[in-house]
């Protein structure tokens, strides 16, 4: 199974969220599944992807070019694929894709995000869609989430789709990857 993981360029205000990406990483090598991810070495990016690696796992990073010059790239990973825009990147994550995981990050992550339950809601994929809720973080997007099916703007069907876990472990069991 390949295991695409959307996370922050940044580590954040918490080593939590570094804790939880390590052991999302080491947990996705254990279970013989594939890290897809970004393919940056910085935030919790690069923990996620040091993580598999130093558990023996497989690690595929796709990155656009202009953030291989600006010295993001993962060159320690078992696969980089180097594409042109953050538009092909996530075209070419979501083909590589099995299952898709949020944890915390910003602007980039929730786009990912955003997009791949866009084209999930079109039946444009079929892949599984968690969101690691790390310290509750995601908890006023899920409420604003909820607002949106309330008013009117999401069918409930959508939102019942969105795997919700507090712990790495309980994510990749909510996935499929692990029992």
């Amino acid at each position: 199974m390949n295991i695409c993981v959307f996370c922050g360029s940044s580590i954040g205000g918490s080593d939590v969220f570094a804790k939880a990406a390590r052991e999302l990483g080491m947990l996705i090598a254990q279970s013989k599944s594939t890290l897809v991810y970004g393919g940056g070495n910085i935030g919790l990016m690069g923990a996620v992807a040091d993580a598999a690696m130093a558990h023996g796992g497989k690690v595929i990073g796709v990155i656009p070019d202009f953030l291989v010059r600006r010295e993001v790239a993962h060159n320690g990973i078992t696969q980089l694929e180097v594409v042109e825009s953050m538009h092909e990147r996530k075209k070419r994550m979501a083909d590589l894709s099995h299952a898709f995981v949020a944890m915390p990050g910003g602007w980039g992550t929730l786009d990912e995000l955003a997009e791949i339950l866009t084209w999930k809601q079109l039946g444009l994929i079929q892949p599984t869609i968690g969101i690691l809720n790390v310290q509750s973080f995601f908890d006023p997007l899920l409420a604003q989430m909820h607002q949106m099916t309330q008013m009117g703007f999401l069918q409930a069907e959508n939102l019942k789709q969105i795997k919700v876990a507090a712990t790495p472990r309980e994510m990749l069991i909510q996935v499929g990857a692990i029992t």
